[in-house]
């Protein structure tokens, strides 16, 4: 996507607003994500049932591993022990048969165990592109409102960074939830067959760990929260820098960035190495109080073998348990842990679903209808405002006829782009209305009243493709004769011939293989193959030189034949034959008229205009 696709409107700050939490708040509603994340788990209910059968059948094989391997170790014991006494001898074919018995189990455990693994990589990555997907048709239902307050670096790491921590932690935590909940369950099991007294001993560590991940966990929660909130800024301040990153060395705004830069990495890596940190703790807590609890049972068991009361092959393998005991309780820590960062980005991504979508409408005005629109304009008691206290278009009132040609002149931050953005709502008013052929433009489909409409603005917005699909953008089903004839209108198939691949060549992603006046252009000739019923040029001309605009001028003039024409211009030498000129200042309409009238009035018009034409200054 072109670089040029900037965002007009208010901006709230040097980087937008990122609705950023209080330094150090924790996750709003830690249950309440989950469950929502639950719910796109859903579909899926089927197959995680199938990872339950799978994860809790490997886990039960590699469980009762030791308790056989026991019996052979028994057995191995009892033949010493027959050699020493010259009374038999061990019997190694018994000791083979336990240990296919042990190969075939572990084989199996290895085999489920890559079934229910495959199972939820495919079930993690599914819920990644379902909230992928969610987030793509939520961009297309939400204000344009929404966008000019937060940064598209930030939008973009919740789209990224925070999808890919949901998918990453699901795909581990999924079958570890499973699979050390089964295991913990089956060894204590195993423990209690094995001896009661010893597993007494072994479970009593328990709520020390318990209680101590859990004041690890309360601690770390507010920093994973932290880290994803801040992994968006430091995103949305790159990208931002490195769009505009001409503009900054043209201002030495070199310095500046790199310290607002350095201000977000610092937050970042406060965030992150402090909930790595405190999440690193959990391991080796467990495993300290773990081994705390495998001195105690090794003691135990040493006084009840000493006293014939359990085999040396029970020991073995109860010591074997004890070990694998505190395994899934770590990993059931690190899945906690992992739940807190999952709990964080699944917020973030939450947070942006929730946000306040445009609202439902209910057309009056069907496709059929929108075809047999000649393009008559009226605005009645127009009043609008970016902000609900700040007021900007005050009592906006105009009539254009069918076909005419409407030039909107005054001052920056007069209103005339907010009008051309209210005309096609991307905003709703605050008050008043706007009828296009007698019919209120809240009655149309907004895809069909857009249709209506083509478009040419200051800001250059071209994508990565070749010029041909850039073209046809708003026109899919354009012949490549319908391509050919748009350029030449515009005076842009002469440039695109001279390129290598013509209308095949590929435009960057920043658009910076053609000058600007050529992207000018284009865009020009697009505006020209989607043959609207209303045409809005927003600077149109801007960026192309003297000759160049010249041309397109008369090109312009076949374009706006009997069309609806809407024209913001600072360069009043463009707009002397539009039809009414319509002068604004401070969200007012302060002049109308045509260019000789306006001269003669000898009014702001007039000021304006000499202004530029003999320097004089207001």
């Amino acid at each position: 996507m072109s670089n040029n696709q900037k965002r007009n409107g208010p901006k709230f700050g040097p980087g937008g607003m990122h609705g950023m939490r209080g330094s150090g708040e924790k996750a709003k509603d830690f249950k309440g994500t989950l469950g929502k994340l639950f719910k796109y788990l859903k579909p899926y209910y089927v197959k995680l049932v199938i990872v339950l059968i799978f994860a809790s059948a490997s886990t039960v094989f590699a469980i009762v591993g030791p308790k056989i391997l026991a019996k052979a170790t028994d057995k191995l014991g009892e033949g010493i022990m027959a050699k020493v006494n010259g009374s038999g001898g061990i019997d190694f074919e018994y000791i083979a048969y336990i240990i296919w018995i042990l190969v075939g189990l572990y084989l199996l455990s290895a085999v489920f165990s890559y079934i229910q693994g495959f199972i939820t990589s495919t079930i993690s990555q599914k819920v990644a592109y379902d909230l992928r997907t969610s987030i793509s048709t939520k961009m297309d239902r939400m204000p344009l409102s929404y966008f000019d307050r937060h940064t598209s670096g930030d939008i973009l790491s919740r789209v990224t960074n925070d999808i890919d921590t949901i998918a990453q932690s699901l795909n581990q935590s999924m079958s570890q939830v499973i699979t050390s909940s089964v295991m913990v369950v089956g060894i204590f099991i195993m423990m209690l067959t094995i001896s009661p007294q010893m597993t007494l001993i072994a479970i009593c560590v328990l709520p020390v760990s318990i209680i101590l991940i859990g004041l690890v966990m309360k601690r770390s929660q507010k920093y994973f929260a932290r880290q994803q909130q801040a992994l968006g800024d430091v995103n949305g301040h790159i990208e931002e820098m490195y769009g505009g990153h001409n503009v900054v060395k043209a201002f030495n705004g070199e310095e500046a960035s790199v310290k607002q830069f350095n201000e977000f990495n610092d937050s970042l890596y406060e965030s992150a190495w402090k909930s790595q940190f405190f999440s690193g703790l959990m391991q080796p807590i467990t495993i300290f109080i773990g081994n705390v609890g495998y001195v105690a049972v090794c003691l135990l068991g040493g006084v009840l073998a000493g006293g014939g009361n359990i085999t040396i092959g029970d020991i073995q393998a109860f010591i074997q348990y004890v070990r694998q005991f505190n395994q899934p309780i770590t990993q059931l820590a690190q899945t906690m842990n992992m739940l807190q960062s999952t709990a964080a980005a699944a917020e973030r991504v939450f947070e942006f679903l929730g946000e306040e979508e445009l609202e439902l409408e209910t057309p009056k005005v069907g496709s059929q209808d929108v075809a047999k629109i000649n393009g008559s304009v009226t605005f009645a008691d127009v009043k609008f405002g970016y902000l609900k206290n700040q007021t900007i278009i005050n009592d906006f009132n105009l009539h254009v006829h069918a076909g005419q040609t409407v030039a909107i002149v005054g001052p920056t931050g007069a209103g005339k782009t907010t009008i051309i953005k209210l005309l096609m709502r991307f905003y709703e008013l605050n008050s008043g209305s706007i009828y296009i052929d007698g019919i209120d433009i809240r009655d149309f489909g907004r895809k069909d009243l857009r249709s209506l409409f083509g478009i040419v603005l200051q800001d250059t917005w071209l994508f990565n493709g070749t010029i041909k699909e850039n073209l046809m953008y708003g026109k899919l089903n354009a012949s490549d004769q319908e391509v050919k004839e748009a350029c030449k209108v515009a005076y842009a198939d002469h440039f695109i011939q001279t390129l290598e691949d013509g209308y095949d060549t590929i435009i960057n992603e920043e658009s910076s293989n053609i000058s600007q006046g050529q992207k000018q252009l284009l865009t020009i000739a697009r505006a020209f193959l989607k043959d609207p019923k209303i045409l809005i040029l927003d600077e149109a001309t801007s960026s192309v030189d003297t000759r160049t605009e010249v041309l397109i001028q008369r090109g312009m003039e076949k374009l706006m034949e009997g069309r609806t024409s809407f024209v913001i211009a600072h360069r009043l030498s463009t707009i002397r034959d539009a039809d009414t000129i319509i002068v604004m200042k401070d969200g007012d309409i302060v002049e109308l008229g045509n260019h000789d009238s306006l001269l003669a009035k000898d009014g702001f018009y007039a000021s304006l205009y000499r202004s530029q034409f003999e320097g004089i200054s207001e």
